[in-house]
């Protein structure tokens, strides 16, 4: 096995794991066409070679499992907030992506003009909300109608931020020449799409609704602006949704309550679920930030609602989460009354750019 592919533990600690997640986001930014994500967060990690403010200082000696935490784009979203903000022009030749300037130095002084603007960026993890990263939960939609669930799910989705995957009724979709969704839509998603085109079907929707611990209001010029800075800059395509999101969260807000996932998912699950409805847990990019024992009751909830599933009200749970091994991410789904095996159904890009689909070969 190559370095690049030596295992990752999401849990490790200590000052080795600090740059073992600096190191392992450079890469895994450049492997998903993030360039300047990755010159910001690797000009991030020279701080700690000699931490001389209290911004180096707390992430060198950071307390938590570093990677876990996603370190590394605590930071980096601050120095974006700043650079959006127009506070801290120094930075604006990194985000240009310019060459032959010396990014240590530009991000080391950065931060000793704005530490105290900083310094809040490390205390909560970050928010991100991408749309593109949808079209894999739709497609898992109609596989799980290929296996002939019935296609009316009633959507329930973790880790929400500002809902706008609980939209996805609203958006259009052309997944390797299928098409879902209205037309034209509040936004339109082409991934390049790999492998077999997913099955075809008629879906709808019975219900989305979502939670998050500290849920974002996208019509809050300052909460939108927090998740425009854990926006990566040169995903273009991807500022232009968020304003899309605004927009259509301006004219009717998704369902998003303020909860914990095991609380959120425990109540959900037990309240009546329609006859010929497909009951779907969701989420993208979220499991690593739920602490191990939400993730147990939320496993054993789902689990103990499998086992009660019928034909005529099944469960599935679709979660599309990173592998920072292999840098991408992996669609897996479950489903019962069928047993609840996980299968995985794709590969993705980290905000939709590409899916390779393997439904085919389930």
């Amino acid at each position: 096995m190559s370095e690049r592919y030596k295992p990752i533990d999401m849990a490790e600690t200590g000052p080795g794991a600090v740059r073992t997640a600096f190191a392992n986001q450079v890469a895994y930014c450049r492997a998903n066409d993030a360039r300047v994500t990755a010159r910001v967060v690797a000009a991030l990690a020279t701080l700690l070679d000699d931490p001389a403010s209290e911004f180096a200082r707390r992430i060198a000696g950071w307390e938590g499992a570093p990677l876990a935490d996603a370190l590394p784009l605590r930071a980096a979203g601050g120095l974006h907030a700043l650079h959006l903000s127009g506070i801290a022009d120094e930075l604006a030749p990194i985000y240009a992506d310019a060459e032959d300037i010396n990014d240590a130095a530009i991000i080391a002084g950065a931060v000793h003009r704005h530490e105290a603007a900083l310094l809040p960026w490390l205390d909560g993890p970050p928010q991100t909300n991408e749309a593109g990263r949808s079209s894999n939960f739709i497609a898992a939609m109609l596989w799980l109608a290929d296996q002939g669930l019935p296609p009316l799910f009633d959507c329930l989705e973790i880790g929400s931020s500002a809902g706008i995957n609980l939209m996805i009724d609203r958006y259009h979709y052309d997944l390797g020449g299928v098409q879902v969704g209205p037309r034209p839509g509040a936004m339109a998603f082409a991934p390049d799409w790999r492998g077999n085109h997913p099955p075809i079907h008629d879906i709808a929707f019975d219900g989305l609704k979502g939670c998050d611990v500290a849920p974002v209001d996208l019509t809050d010029p300052a909460q939108a602006l927090r998740l425009k800075a854990y926006i990566w800059p040169e995903h273009h395509i991807r500022f232009a949704r968020m304003e899309a999101a605004i927009a259509a969260a301006t004219e009717e807000p998704p369902q998003l309550i303020r909860a914990n996932a095991a609380d959120f998912v425990e109540a959900e699950l037990a309240r009546p679920q329609t006859e010929g409805a497909t009951r779907v847990l969701m989420h993208s990019i979220v499991w690593q930030y739920v602490p191990a024992d939400q993730q147990a009751r939320v496993t054993a909830a789902i689990e103990a609602a499998g086992a009660r599933a019928t034909a005529g009200r099944p469960l599935a749970w679709i979660a599309l989460e990173a592998n920072r091994t292999v840098h991408h991410h992996e669609l897996v789904v479950r489903y019962w009354p069928d047993g609840g095996a996980p299968r995985m159904l794709g590969r993705s890009h980290a905000h939709g750019a590409w899916v390779e689909w393997l439904g085919s070969r389930q």
